[in-house]
């Protein structure tokens, strides 16, 4: 519990003051001289935003049974998500959107995605699919990226925050592995020598290659609000927005 308070930069009172406690229950608690209730665990770890896999540990660690479960996306009871993320992809087409789990495990994609990764070699493709890899390894989307070091250096940042926030291997195993691929050095990317983006952008877009036109995207993730379910927890629907009006026809001329 110190570890979260601590990660979230509050102290003993801010963290008292805002779960309805006392400094001192908050200190008993973090030294083991006081065994918290399983309502006030709950409830300090709403307050903290630790995610559900990370509260299971606090329940446990208290000697409680965790309160979120885990289930398999291929579970019969999660039907009704697994129909409502292919109606979203879908209607989301001609541009991209994909669906990854915690470590960036593709869940589910849709044909703008597809599109992107025409061509690439099948060991980059063979099941289980991961989003990251994909975009950072040499065989992969990255000689196709017109800015890979900028886009390289978002796409680590963000799960160097993640890894911040959550103890997580998988993801830590991926993050290893993709920033040790090798990076362009300064001024190789195809962006810096030509080309000059025609239209100032409000976000930092992924500018790529395909069949010879460059598109510009920018990306939006989304996560599901209040999840009761480890798994549900951990996924994240990103969709590329196109950042021009040539992007938008080409897409639509496809």
């Amino acid at each position: 519990m110190r570890g979260w308070r601590e990660r979230r930069r509050l102290s003993q009172l801010e963290l008292a003051l805002r779960a309805d406690s006392s400094a001192r229950h908050i200190s008993f608690i973090e030294t083991g001289r006081s065994r918290p209730s399983e309502e006030m665990i709950l409830r300090l770890a709403e307050h903290l935003e630790v995610p559900a896999r990370e509260r299971n540990a606090l329940l446990l660690a208290a000697g409680y049974a965790p309160r979120y479960a885990e289930t398999s996306l291929d579970d019969p009871s999660l039907e009704t998500l697994r129909a409502g993320i292919e109606q979203l992809l879908v209607g989301y087409d001609p541009y991209p959107a994909i669906v990854v789990d915690g470590s960036y495990t593709v869940v589910a994609a849709n044909r703008g995605i597809t599109m992107l990764l025409d061509g690439l070699p099948e060991h980059l493709l063979t099941p289980p699919l991961n989003a990251m890899r994909v975009t950072l390894h040499p065989e992969g989307l990255a000689p196709r990226i017109r800015n890979l070091r900028e886009w390289r250096g978002h796409l680590l940042a963000q799960m160097e925050r993640q890894l911040a926030l959550v103890r997580s291997e998988p993801l830590r195993r991926v993050y290893e592995e993709v920033s040790a691929y090798p990076v362009p050095p300064a001024g190789a990317d195809a962006e810096d020598r030509d080309d000059p983006p025609p239209y100032p952008y409000f976000a930092l877009p992924l500018r790529i290659e395909h069949d010879g036109h460059v598109l510009s995207f920018v990306s939006s993730i989304s996560t599901f609000n209040t999840p009761m379910d480890v798994t549900v927890a951990e996924l994240a629907i990103e969709t590329l927005l196109p950042a021009d009006p040539a992007t938008v026809k080409y897409l639509r001329s496809l």
